[in-house]
């Protein structure tokens, strides 16, 4: 009877530890998932401001506060089980509040589900040893997150950049524009496909400032435009539009430097004058890809620069 007992004890003690490590398990795959994601989308849309100091808060504060969060709540539930376990089904059932209006799939599927699941697991779980738990859900995202970051951050380092903003030409490979100088058009901010139609038929000559009455000098580059005018490194790219299958093409991706592109700005998106229909437009993005998006939309990050011809 007492060997029976024991044998009872050992194999919920193994259960337990199971199930514990099964909560480990899943709290690493979510920290490396958004470690994975921000460590790349924080060098793609962030990273933009002067100072370092801005661009190291908007990377912990924005991009990696997800993986943060799971491996902090992850660290609380080894070491205080139920208290943890509280901590991640409270988070799942705010996270499913918070984001009601989105899809069930995506809400209940890929953030409550999971973390329900995790603060049950940890709830009745004991990962042994909890040092190893510990290793594990800090080591595996960090190193996620600096082999997805780094080449991203070299690429980020190395971007040209002379400072100028002013109206600019560009004469290569096939095409023969000026680019608008800051101001209406060229904003620093997000705008719809139909209003920045309106802002460069309105434009001024010298593209400072919005007339009374429609000038027509300026315009929206189409995509074939744009694409070819790309650059990196202050060398035109050679982009072509490929207009059968709706892709760009070039024989060095391009980047978010200068001429086209002030690297101190958060837009990464422009709005092109080619239409895919009468709901959509192609927009393209400051490495080059060429994505149709809704007319209406109105991000922050997606605005345009105007142009006129050069002869």
């Amino acid at each position: 009877m007492v060997g029976l007992q024991m044998q009872d004890r050992q194999l919920a003690l193994r259960l337990r530890i199971s199930v514990g490590w099964l909560a480990v398990a899943l709290s690493t795959l979510a920290a490396c998932f958004w470690a994975f994601w921000g460590s790349i989308e924080n060098f793609h849309e962030g990273w933009y401001h002067r100072s370092w100091t801005m661009n190291l808060a908007m990377m912990l504060g924005q991009y990696l506060m997800l993986t943060i969060v799971f491996i902090g709540s992850s660290l609380v539930a080894i070491r205080w089980p139920r208290v943890g376990g509280t901590i991640h089904m409270i988070a799942g059932l705010l996270a499913a509040w918070r984001f009601r209006g989105a899809a069930p799939l995506v809400i209940y599927g890929s953030i409550t589900g999971p973390l329900i699941v995790m603060g049950f697991a940890y709830w009745f779980g004991r990962p042994e040893p909890r040092r190893w738990a510990a290793g594990v859900v800090i080591g595996l995202p960090l190193l996620i997150a600096l082999i997805c970051g780094a080449e991203p951050a070299w690429r980020v380092a190395g971007r040209f950049n002379d400072g100028i903003l002013s109206a600019r030409r560009l004469t290569d490979n096939g095409v023969d524009l000026i680019w608008a100088p800051r101001g209406p058009g060229w904003p620093d901010d997000g705008t719809s496909w139909e209003e920045a139609q309106r802002i460069c038929r309105y434009l001024s000559e010298d593209g400072l400032t919005i007339s009374e009455n429609p000038e027509n000098i300026w315009r929206l580059p189409t995509v074939e435009e744009a694409v070819r005018s790309m650059t990196r490194h202050n060398q035109n790219c050679r982009g072509t539009w490929d207009v059968a299958r709706g892709r760009a093409f070039y024989q060095k991706m391009p980047d978010k430097e200068s001429p086209l592109w002030d690297i101190h700005s958060k837009v990464i998106y422009w709005w092109t004058a080619t239409e895919l229909n009468a709901q959509e437009a192609y927009i393209i993005v400051y490495n080059g890809q060429v994505w149709p998006r809704p007319k209406v939309a109105r991000w922050g990050y997606l605005g345009f620069r105007a142009v006129k011809d050069a002869k």
